[in-house]
């Protein structure tokens, strides 16, 4: 009999490419059964870019890719850290009245695989009141994108709310049997507040790209790309890459390409004298990055603001990967994970400032265009660490060993 696997997801889109396009299609296609439980934003679903599916995915329960899909809309579970921890220290199991809680339950699900604290906090509350019954011996994975609160960010929550926060966090990792995360350094953290607590990295990494060719660098012309969702004074800031780009272009053929760009709603308006330089492809399927990345020489990637935030320095995000799965080195400020990987696979070059400027991004990627042997070594690096270690195609053998291990009972928890 098939092992049934269930996602419980609280603000992330139904297609976010680390929950449904790597890991539960990698569920499905080795024999698993798995169902995800999604929520509705004012009735209906949404993309990766929070664009609204207003026509599409509008039956409550449906089937997408062979995945089962079910839906509650978000509006009716919003708890607060504070509601959370009383609830968690009552124990009753009354008090798990919502709705993520109450579909997951019906679900029935060998293993439960959450990924943000309020949907952890319906997993522990499904895993109480099945295991309750005599009958189940469920297991809950919580899969941590990042920290959640991050320890260096005021700016949004009250001291008071981040200590609520922490203190449901540290709370309910004691509840969970596994903790998935996605760099060293957030391993690292989780082990510090609990060293026996089962954790393992799974990278936001792609699966290889398919008929890959060696870049070889001859091209007059050098185009930088930055992928992802630009999101100023945080990452990708629009000022920096038009003022990069006209640094760059007075003196060389320069190009700058966004696959992606700003959330549904908001508008990316490029300045006249740039229409040429900069190309923009809007939001597009995640299979379809690495044809757009045919043509690129070099990833940027930009997380501003250190000072407020361990999660942008602690982070290996997703276009990290992507680039160096198209043989593309990458150029960063100094982010403590990135660098380190940088450094370590010799994949790229990183500004020796948290904060750096577009003047400091400009003089690297002329550095780099008159350097080509060394941008073509860097290429060759890149692809190579993809092959060998990061890849999706290992990390899914990782995802498989981590749910044989929770199935079979024979998990190591000791991770000192």
């Amino acid at each position: 009999m098939r092992k049934k696997i269930c996602m419980l997801v609280h603000t992330h889109s139904f297609l976010d490419s680390r929950i449904f396009k790597k890991e539960a299609k990698s569920l499905q296609r080795n024999g698993y059964d798995v169902t995800m439980i999604v929520p509705r934003i004012k009735g209906t679903l949404f993309d990766v870019d929070k664009k609204p599916f207003d026509k599409k995915f509008s039956a409550t329960i449906f089937k997408h890719e062979g995945i089962k899909i079910v839906t509650y809309n978000l509006e009716t579970f919003k708890p607060s850290a504070s509601e959370m921890n009383k609830n968690l220290v009552k124990n009753n199991d009354s008090l798990f009245n919502n709705p993520l809680t109450k579909l997951g339950i019906e679900e029935n699900a060998d293993i439960y695989h959450a990924h943000e604290l309020a949907s952890l906090y319906a997993g522990i509350g499904i895993k109480r009141m099945l295991n309750n019954k005599g009958n189940k011996n469920i297991k809950l994975i919580f899969d941590s994108h990042d920290l959640i609160p991050d320890p260096l960010d005021n700016r949004i929550l009250t001291p008071t709310n981040k200590a609520e926060m922490l203190k449901l966090l540290e709370t309910m990792i004691e509840e969970i049997d596994q903790l998935i995360t996605v760099s060293h350094s957030i391993k690292s953290w989780y082990i510090a507040k609990n060293p026996l607590l089962p954790t393992e990295i799974i990278y936001n990494s792609p699966p290889l790209t398919q008929n890959y060719v060696q870049r070889n660098y001859d091209q007059s012309r050098l185009t930088v790309c930055y992928e992802g969702h630009i999101a100023d004074n945080r990452k990708g800031s629009r000022d920096k890459i038009f003022k990069l780009t006209e640094l760059c272009s007075k003196k060389i053929d320069f190009n700058f390409k966004i696959i992606g760009g700003v959330l549904h709603g908001h508008k990316l308006s490029i300045p006249d004298h740039l229409e040429e330089n900069i190309e923009l492809t809007g939001w597009v399927d995640y299979h379809a990055i690495s044809n757009h990345m045919k043509d690129v020489d070099i990833g940027w990637i930009d997380f501003d603001d250190l000072q407020n935030s361990l999660n942008r320095s602690y982070a290996l995000p997703n276009k990290f990967f992507s680039y160096l799965n198209n043989g593309i080195p990458v150029v960063v400020n100094k982010c403590h994970e990135m660098e380190n990987f940088i450094k370590t696979h010799n994949c790229g070059l990183v500004i020796n400032k948290a904060k750096a400027t577009a003047e400091d991004y400009a003089e690297a990627f002329l550095y780099l265009n008159k350097n080509r042997e060394k941008l073509k070594t860097m290429s060759i690096n890149a692809r190579k660490v993809m092959e060998r270690l990061y890849s999706w195609d290992e990390m899914e053998k990782d995802l498989l060993k981590i749910y044989n291990s929770l199935l079979v009972g024979s998990i190591n928890k000791f991770n000192i």
